[in-house]
């Protein structure tokens, strides 16, 4: 285990010896325990190695596959140097879309937590400006693009879920973990994704005063487990984990999903959803892109579109301040679908299609879109 408290030269030699057990090829490397996991991380965030012995430990970890442990110990390490702030409401919330953000659909997500706030439900949005391998259109990009203050503390963040107009705020990692933002050229260096990825999500910044939640979504088979694991060693009370559009937190609107959630800390289950039971009939899986907004490659990467952030991000914006107001269309429908679930998951209506009726009500009466403004 690397003790942080030691030397830069002991550090180095322990984290070299940490590297040569998981970075020695596919049928040899091994795994290392929570604790070194949680050192080696913690020493990166204190910039106690050099770059390339950090760039090795992640990606090594993926090359390999990261075991639970080692996922655990990266996301200790993480919220040991997370500012943690509880707000003066019983339950929080916590919604967590992708980081990388969003490149072929306008995200409706960062309208959830007003949404929601409108529902009786505080909740909160964390997020960055701009994290890859996608560097896309992020809750910060369009809640910045609709008025909404994006540079809070986490103290500031927690104070407007206590207030009765609001409910709700936003919380970016330079403000509630930035040694972990810090990072963001290291892992641009990196190309692809790394545990960070995985575990950044779950900092958990702000808490409730009795329950905290959380809302994320994930595209491949195996995340519903590691992410209920996590959730659970970060204190979540709950989680509810959606198959969701680009890996966010909104089911596609034209077909059949599945979801996982878990309550009191207990073991993940799945369930299955369809929009047409809650009256959403969409020939489209998500917001569409506007025409006007061109899509292009990023210099040096064949694989991954980018859009015009700005431009997307003011286009999200409208529509989602549209919805909000009660305007039709798969903004609004977005937002019915996952208000709704996250309305049934918490317990707070009996059935999805009663918790679609409730949002749909307080969409129609455009309440919401008045706790942004």
């Amino acid at each position: 285990m690397i003790d942080t408290t030691a030397t830069h030269d002991d550090i180095q030699i322990q984290m070299r010896s940490i590297i040569q057990r998981i970075a020695t090829g596919p049928e040899q490397s091994k795994d290392i325990s929570l604790a070194e996991a949680r050192a080696g991380m913690r020493a990166i965030l204190d910039h106690q190695v050099d770059p390339v012995q950090a760039g090795i430990f992640l990606i090594a970890l993926r090359m390999k596959r990261e075991t639970d442990e080692e996922f655990k110990g990266i996301l200790d390490a993480i919220r040991e140097v997370t500012g943690h702030v509880v707000a003066a409401v019983d339950e929080v919330v916590d919604i967590a879309d992708p980081y990388d953000g969003y490149n072929r659909c306008l995200p409706a997500a960062p309208f959830l937590m007003p949404l929601l706030a409108e529902c009786g439900v505080a909740a909160i949005s964390q997020g960055a400006h701009a994290v890859g391998p996608k560097f896309g259109v992020t809750h910060r990009h369009v809640l910045e693009a609709a008025g909404v203050p994006v540079d809070l503390s986490p103290v500031e963040a927690a104070d407007r879920l206590a207030d009765p107009a609001l409910g709700w705020s936003y919380v970016d990692q330079r403000a509630f973990c930035a040694p972990l933002h810090n990072l963001v050229d290291l892992r641009t260096a990196i190309v692809k994704r790394q545990a960070i990825t995985t575990t950044e999500v779950l900092a958990r910044p702000i808490h409730g005063r009795r329950q905290t939640h959380l809302v994320t979504g994930y595209v491949h088979t195996a995340y519903p487990r590691i992410y209920a694991l996590l959730a659970r060693h970060a204190g979540f009370d709950s989680a509810l984990l959606v198959r969701g559009v680009e890996g966010g937190v909104i089911p596609s609107l034209r077909q059949k999903g599945i979801c996982y959630n878990y309550q009191h800390h207990a073991e993940e289950q799945p369930f299955e959803i369809d929009p047409v039971e809650l009256g959403i009939e969409q020939a489209i899986r998500a917001v569409p892109l506007p025409r006007d907004i061109p899509q292009t490659t990023r210099p040096g990467d064949e694989i991954a579109i980018t859009v015009d952030v700005a431009a997307t991000a003011r286009a999200a914006a409208q529509a989602g301040l549209a919805a909000l107001q009660g305007e039709p269309g798969p903004t609004y429908d977005s937002l019915v679908y996952a208000g709704a679930l996250i309305l049934w998951h918490l317990g707070r209506e009996s059935s999805l299609t009663v918790a679609a009726d409730r949002v749909r009500d307080a969409l129609d009466s455009g309440r919401a879109a008045q706790r942004v403004r």
